[in-house]
């Protein structure tokens, strides 16, 4: 029945997707994002439906749509030019079996990112892009919230629908992602045109956020709260009332330790001792091998290059009062971050054009967010910064995380994008409406 309640779901999407070729792209980001074929026994397994979905996409975009507001970005230059690098370095990988793995859906998300934005020429599908990523990651985040409420989780023991640790099924991934989401939850609650800002909305988006907060609880992962934490410091710069705004985070924080569960605090507090952490411990012997690969490596070693690492930790055992220090040593650990990542893999010139892409989403979305903030135009000030928050906690997560190439980050870039160019086509209409001369009217006959 489940296999029966995605294929019509799917179907009617696509069947709208007939009159309303946009629709097509939105089913592509459902798909990427909930990959329902991991929930289905057989039937959505047995067809390539991310494929299936994406040629239909591409081709109703080309064939159907119209594309007379459409442009192409700088930001989309890069993108192209980033997905061109990484098949060069995989077609030169240390480990050309394995590369070819991750290349097989890295070259999706980027080549989807490069198109994605042509297809967003008006307010109404930048918003509608935001909100399927946003309820697509829900029904994952949701059924997150919902089992940490019942059993507290734990790390790497909350099941997210299904038992698969990849993807936004990936503890540390889904606790960035739903701290990520919450600026645009916030910003569709107040400027939505799609569902109309009313108690309903108000009630289901706080009601979003709270499980997008639960994540982190329920994961165990450090990861996801610094990001909380960052989404709370950014805010400071929206609110009015900043005094009143930090004792109130400062008394929701007392009110809510009683009830974290153990395995949450207990897993917090080795945030002060990385040395006598073992997960932390090979964070930092893996960067320390990556950076000294890099230089021998300027160009990476490709996807998959960390399987050749060796490193060797050295654990501080301070319990008891007393001191022991036991040394480990292990091989093949995975980059634990997106920055080392892109050294390792794609060297020197990928992480430069990877930071680049990020960067100049940071800064764009900055002059948007000063541009717009009041005025008719204000929505569109107030989603830049919201989208800037996201990328920003993005950015924080990769740092303990290997996603430079996760999908659902891709997408938001896609949307500042979209923003960005459709904001420059509104300034260049109304300029051209205040430049052009009236015209002259004839005179009466006579």
């Amino acid at each position: 029945m489940r296999d029966l309640a995605f294929i019509a779901f799917l179907a009617a999407l696509m069947g709208m997707g007939l009159r309303r070729p946009f629709l097509l792209v939105l089913v592509y980001v459902y798909i990427d994002i909930v990959a329902p074929q991991r929930l289905t026994y057989y039937l959505l397994n047995a067809i390539p439906i991310s494929l299936v979905s994406v040629v239909l996409a591409v081709g109703a975009f080309a064939l159907a749509d119209d594309k007379r507001d459409s442009r192409f970005a700088p930001r989309q230059g890069m993108i192209v030019l980033l997905l061109i690098y990484c098949w060069l370095t995989t077609m030169a990988a240390d480990f050309p079996v394995e590369a070819q793995d991750k290349w097989g859906w890295v070259w999706k998300a980027l080549a989807f990112a490069a198109f994605l934005p042509s297809t967003l020429r008006t307010r109404l599908r930048i918003e509608a892009l935001l909100l399927f990523m946003v309820v697509s990651a829900a029904s994952i985040i949701i059924v997150g919230g919902v089992k940490t409420l019942v059993s507290g989780g734990g790390y790497g023991q909350l099941n997210l629908m299904v038992d698969n640790n990849s993807g936004l099924y990936e503890g540390s991934t889904i606790s960035t992602v739903a701290v990520a989401i919450v600026p645009v939850i916030f910003w569709l609650m107040r400027y939505g045109t799609i569902f109309r800002p009313d108690w309903r909305v108000r009630i289901f988006g706080l009601a979003l956020v709270f499980a997008c907060l639960l994540i982190p609880v329920g994961t165990s992962t450090r990861t996801g709260l610094l990001c909380i934490g960052l989404v709370a410091a950014l805010s400071l710069r929206t609110v009015k009332r900043k005094a009143t705004y930090l004792a109130a985070i400062g008394v929701l924080g007392l009110v809510a330790v009683p009830f974290l569960p153990s395995a949450f605090t207990e897993r917090m507090g080795t945030i002060q001792n990385h040395q006598a952490d073992a997960s932390a411990s090979t964070r930092l012997a893996v960067w320390a091998w990556t950076w000294e690969f890099a230089k021998t490596h300027p160009f990476g070693g490709g996807f998959e290059a960390y399987r050749q690492n060796r490193i060797r930790l050295e654990l501080v055992n301070t319990s008891g009062g007393n001191s022991t220090e036991t040394e480990q040593t292990d091989q093949g650990r995975a980059w634990h971050s997106a920055y080392f990542e892109m050294l390792g893999e794609q060297g020197y010139p990928g992480l430069a054009l990877w930071l680049t892409i990020n960067l100049a989403g940071l800064f764009r979305m900055e002059v948007l967010r000063r541009r717009y903030r009041t005025g008719d135009e204000a929505w569109a000030g107030s989603l830049a910064a919201a989208l800037q928050t996201g990328h920003m906690v993005y950015l924080l997560g990769a740092g303990f995380i290997a996603i430079a190439f996760q999908p659902f980050v891709y997408m938001l870039i896609g949307a500042q994008v979209g923003l960005d160019t459709y904001t420059a086509r509104r300034r260049a209409e109304a300029t051209c409406r205040r430049v052009r001369p009236a015209r002259a009217t004839p005179p009466l006959p006579a």
